[in-house]
């Protein structure tokens, strides 16, 4: 028999900071905001978002793994600390989540370890499935619906005690577990600084981002051209975007996180000069960025983001 607290201890042990269990299906809310932010297109690009195989996964778990019963739901803090100030030339900004490993390669193990773990002490035949970020469920309503966060107006998992800076990863499970909770409601109250404060005025209402004036969108996901209204708005980011986790109060209590694969090698890697990446050809721009999200973008792509900033300059 499997215990919840021997669940937490085994997640602790793995290096997640938090762990709950969610029921399967996701709360009819969420499945709302979902379909009503698809058909706004909000989504741009991301096709995959909307395809309608997709759209039903995200609904209905089972029709990903027959027979689950349960989602067990992490958390990790990677919190790496402020960007650093210097001004020894035009530098760009990364977004902290892409200053150490890319947390793929340290999430999937882990949670894999996990799944080995229940499989072992539930009669050694549970089936699962195991995504960090890249599966179609909806990981921040199975979050907050397993007690882990509330989702803020900026559409960011929110735990009141340590903030948004949080991945998450998600293993769906066919054996029964205990629920944990109850399911956290938004505590953001009156307050609208992450919507006032984002450059392109991508958060256009209160837990509605539309992702195609995001920076994040537009320096990662989008492969065109940036419209140059949004380019202009960018200010020095050139890889992702954290104004609305800046400026959120929850944040104020966040700590740097645990895991040194999180932390910034170098200030380059948080700040990097501009002036550096326009000498980079292929193959050193993958040296240079080998095993960290930057790398999936591309050489040409990073350049198109921070083109326009070596001749403007940055904020």
């Amino acid at each position: 028999m499997l215990s919840l607290e021997d669940l937490q201890a085994q997640a602790r042990r793995l290096g997640f900071d938090r762990m709950g269990v969610s029921p399967p299906a996701p709360p009819p809310q969420a499945v709302r905001a979902y379909r009503e932010w698809l058909a706004a297109n909000y989504h741009g690009e991301m096709a995959y978002m909307a395809r309608p195989d997709r759209v039903a996964r995200r609904e209905d778990p089972s029709l990903i793994l027959p027979g689950v019963r349960a989602v067990v739901c992490v958390a990790v803090n990677y919190y790496p600390g402020d960007h650093p100030v210097l001004t020894d030339g035009p530098r760009g900004r990364v977004s902290r989540y892409a200053w150490g490993m890319d947390y793929h390669d340290w999430m999937i193990p882990r949670l894999e370890e996990l799944a080995a773990f229940i499989r072992a002490r539930t009669g050694g035949t549970a089936r699962h499935r195991a995504y960090t970020d890249t599966g179609p469920v909806l990981e921040r309503a199975l979050a907050a619906q397993a007690g882990l966060g509330f989702i803020g107006k900026n559409t960011c998992l929110i735990h009141p005690r340590s903030g948004s800076w949080l991945f998450l990863g998600e293993i769906l499970v066919d054996v029964d577990l205990p629920f944990t909770g109850p399911p956290m409601p938004p505590r953001c109250g009156t307050c609208t600084r992450c919507l006032d404060a984002c450059p392109t005025g991508a958060l256009v209402a209160p837990y509605m981002l539309d992702a195609r004036r995001c920076i994040s969108y537009l320096t990662i996901e989008y492969r065109g051209e940036i419209p140059a209204d949004l380019q202009e708005r960018m200010e020095d980011w050139i890889y992702g975007c954290d104004v609305c986790q800046e400026v959120c109060p929850w944040n104020r209590f966040a700590r740097p996180t645990a895991v040194p694969e999180f932390r910034a090698a170098s200030v380059d890697r948080a700040v990097p000069l501009l002036a550096d990446l326009l000498g980079l050809d292929d193959a050193t721009f993958r040296v240079r960025f080998r095993g960290t999200p930057i790398a999936r973008i591309g050489r040409e792509r990073l350049r198109r983001n921070f083109l326009p900033k070596t001749t403007k300059g940055t904020k």
